[in-house]
């Protein structure tokens, strides 16, 4: 399995990709999945998902803002203390913010967006570093997005902004502690089909009075694949990266979006 017998944190567990990294991780063999969210709810969905495939993977649940770095430090913790050790941190906590553009944005809305994607997201990995060099290695990924690397069409100017700074950051870190043998990866995602972009879907097709397959659709035809990939098979993506099978990548974007964004 792709991630036998190995300590997994997962960060920002939700509806979305949150809770299938952690429930994909748990199906490739992991040892132990740490998952972390700012709500318990959440949580515990993902501790019954995982508990239904049946396996022998543990979890630990962590209520975790990461914007503070003291319940950052608190998630390493406790994940290092149970388990002897953190394998792989898997970074998908985000805030997108409004929908907005450069031109005309209120900047100061920006602060939470930047707070979370960019500063929160490095806080936590900064958290997980020194255990990791302690033990000799480990993987992190940051979980990216399309827009980063294209302007989509519509404003996420904060967003692909904060994301942007966080791929660059990447690169930096990557180079930093390589000597550590801790790698640093990204994997960029466009749409995914789950429960946020069901929910838009469904939204979209009554404001405009059209099925929601012919939206669908629509959306499909502007990817190469023909279809829009899942939440299940973008995540799986993700954690090739922190799998041993990604042994020589380090400070790599991969693009998990169905060939919409190819460079």
């Amino acid at each position: 399995m792709l991630l036998q017998d190995k300590v997994v944190i997962v960060s920002g567990i939700g509806p979305g990709l949150g809770i299938k990294l952690a429930i994909e991780a748990a199906r490739e063999g992991a040892k132990a999945v740490a998952v972390a969210a700012r709500s318990a709810e959440k949580l515990d969905e993902a501790e019954a998902r995982i508990r239904a495939l049946g396996g022998n993977t543990q979890v630990l649940k962590c209520v975790t803002d990461i914007t503070d770095r003291q319940q950052c430090e608190a998630l390493a913790g406790q994940t290092a203390e149970r388990f002897g050790r953190i394998d792989a941190l898997v970074n998908s906590a985000f805030f997108h913010g409004a929908m907005d553009y450069v031109s005309s944005a209120d900047l100061d809305s920006w602060n939470a967006v930047l707070g979370t994607n960019l500063l929160g997201t490095l806080k936590l990995t900064q958290s997980v570093l020194p255990q990791m060099k302690k033990q000799g290695g480990g993987a992190i990924v940051m979980i990216n997005t399309m827009a980063a690397r294209q302007v989509p069409p519509l404003g996420e100017a904060g967003y692909a902004a904060s994301k942007a700074a966080l791929a660059n950051s990447v690169k930096y870190l990557a180079k930093e502690v390589g000597g550590d043998n801790i790698r640093v990866n990204s994997v960029h995602m466009g749409w995914m089909w789950g429960a946020p972009v069901q929910g838009y879907v469904t939204w979209q097709a009554g404001e405009l009075g059209v099925p929601e397959e012919q939206l669908k659709q629509q959306i499909a035809s502007g990817i190469p694949l023909g279809r829009i990939p899942t939440d299940d098979e973008c995540a799986r993506a993700a954690l090739f990266l922190v799998s041993d099978y990604a042994s020589a990548v380090t400070g790599a974007a991969l693009d998990a979006n169905g060939g919409a964004y190819m460079p």
